[in-house]
Parts: structure tokens; sequence; C-alpha cells
């Protein structure tokens, strides 16, 4: 690369970076994506970077935007193939527990058929994913569509209801981590 497609490529920066982060945002949702599609566009822009005359001219910018909405709508795309697959619940995928799956062990062979009636669509899911599929915190959460921090309070707050309903005397024995 020579001095005045650098230069010319931090003048594209400069101008446009925070008006692609908000694009991609408003079409991705998430902002670790976002940046991800910027980088990737970025990347694009250099591979075609003899096309660009003057980096702040209106061509540019069209130019720009159509770059940045059609890697975030790839990006979109890719990300929604990979959270649509589901993992094949077998006998061992289920025998794959940590501490949390202890609620499902414990209630769940004794009533299942109540406590998943009291739970709401989006509870299921969220025991459904954790539990069933073992996935962690991270990527229940991004299945969700909500913060890591969000999906563990709500676990939290199922587990709570669940031991408050099975209302045996061994509560203890049923870890909460």
């Amino acid at each position: 690369m020579t001095n005045s497609e650098s230069e010319k490529m931090r003048q594209l920066y400069d101008i446009y970076e925070q008006p692609m982060y908000r694009i991609a945002f408003a079409i991705l949702g998430n902002s670790e994506a976002a940046e991800d599609s910027v980088s990737e566009a970025f990347l694009r822009l250099i591979k075609h970077l003899r096309r660009i005359d003057e980096p702040d001219s209106p061509k540019t910018k069209k130019y720009v935007i159509k770059v940045i909405r059609s890697t975030s709508i790839e990006q979109y795309r890719r990300r929604k193939q990979f959270f649509n697959r589901e993992a094949p619940i077998d006998s061992e995928v289920l025998q794959i527990q940590d501490n949390s799956v202890d609620i499902e062990r414990e209630v769940f062979a004794r009533q299942p058929a109540e406590i998943l009636d009291s739970l709401t669509i989006e509870e299921r899911k969220l025991l459904t994913l954790r539990c069933g599929y073992g996935l962690s915190w991270r990527e229940t959460a991004e299945r969700l569509s909500i913060s890591e921090s969000a999906a563990r309070k709500r676990f939290e707050r199922i587990k709570k209801r669940i031991i408050t309903m099975k209302g045996d005397s061994d509560d203890e024995n049923i870890k909460t981590t």
C-alpha cells in the first residue's frame, strides 16, 4: 500500500467509522458483531481502494454505505444460520451435566409436566439451552439475545420458583451454581 493509499484509508476511517458502526449495529443489534462487521467492511474497502477518488464525496459515501450494509447483512445471515442449528438430543448429551442441570435431574424427574406448564416459553428456552443442550452462559445468552448476566439472573429466578414449587424438605440438596 502506498503512502497516498494509506492516507486515503485513514481519511475514510476518520470520516466513516462511526456511521458504519451505527449502520451495522442497526442491522445486527449487537455491538461486538457490529465492530466485526465494520472491520470486515474496511478490509473490503482496502481491496477496492483504487476505485475511491475523494474520501468525502457523495459517491464514496454511497459506496461505503453499500459495503457496510452488505457486510452486515451477510454477517447477520451467518449468525442466524449458526444460531438456528439445533444440537441433536440423545442420551449422551443429556448425561453431560454441570451444576445447573441438577435442577432438571432433581425436579423434572418427579413432576416435569407441572413444572414446564408453569414456565413461560422464554423460560423453557432458557432451561432447554442451559440444561438440555448444556450450552455455556455466553452461548445461552447469545441464542436468547440477552446479556450473560440477564441469562444468569433469569435462570436463578426460575430455579428459586422450581424449588418453591417442589416443596420438598431436601431443597438443600439442589445445587445453586
